[in-house]
């Protein structure tokens, strides 16, 4: 079975419109991918996709070579399979949510693996988002773009949704204007969650990001701030915003549970 549609094209002028770039000038700005895949037919269709669509795209065949590249020159979303000959791409990506400086990058798994639990387990690791193969270049494209959108927000000093503002150099928060008084492990809870919208997060992904990897404290201190900052933004009629999800852990989504 083909992994593709290969009549179907994410290039400018297909009907799902202009690749997302973060600028459109000179090719030095094509926003970069990296394709961490070992089957070279599907790296190849791949590659041809997306730097057809103006992304400027590398692939590694394995773990280890994508790891060179992660830890050299991280791009700006990976596209990761989930078998792949060194270690899974599960494991590689925990590697890199514990890592500061890639905990942040977008990640889609482009697996065969179809099972529900594969995709709860990929999205609850810390996957951004996860597409089936066989898939449409359309549609990924249009999640990549999605995912480099959300991405782009993330990356300001302030972060804004629904109403509630959060300003990361002032350290102060607001809802329509409105201060909203946080301790500070509230807020960078808050914080946390703004930055990563939509992402399920278990109690100790929470305390390994929130309060550090070298702070022994019981899981259930995330609980109790959880709530605390649920008290201080029910005035506000924001508390819905931090859901819980049962089995997982804690997100922050402005959609229905």
């Amino acid at each position: 079975m083909s992994t593709v549609h290969p009549t179907e094209s994410c290039t400018p002028g297909s009907s799902t419109g202009q690749s997302w770039q973060a600028d459109t000038g000179s090719g030095a700005n094509k926003v970069r991918l990296l394709v961490v895949e070992d089957d070279s037919d599907i790296s190849s269709l791949l590659l041809y996709t997306l730097n057809n669509a103006h992304f400027d795209t590398l692939a590694a065949p394995d773990c280890k070579t994508a790891w060179e590249i992660l830890r050299d020159n991280p791009p700006a979303l990976v596209l990761l399979d989930w078998m792949l000959p060194d270690m899974s791409g599960i494991e590689l990506l925990q590697r890199m949510r514990r890592e500061p400086t890639l905990e942040t990058v977008p990640v889609i798994m482009l697996t065969a693996r179809s099972e529900e639990s594969d995709r709860v387990r990929g999205l609850e690791t810390g996957a951004d988002d996860y597409i089936v193969k066989p898939f449409s270049p359309r549609e990924l494209c249009a999640r990549i773009r999605n995912r480099l959108r959300i991405s782009s927000n993330n990356n300001t000093e302030t972060l804004s949704i629904n109403g509630l503002v959060l300003d990361q150099a002032s350290y102060r928060t607001s809802v329509n204007g409105i201060p909203v008084e946080l301790g500070p492990t509230e807020f960078r809870l808050l914080r946390h969650f703004m930055n990563n919208t939509e992402r399920v997060f278990s109690r100790s992904q929470l305390l390994d990001r929130v309060w550090g990897t070298n702070i022994y404290i019981e899981e259930r201190t995330v609980d109790v701030h959880i709530r605390r900052l649920r008290k201080a933004l029910e005035p506000y009629q924001k508390s819905d915003l931090i859901q819980t999800v049962r089995g997982a852990g804690y997100r922050f989504s402005a959609q229905n549970p």
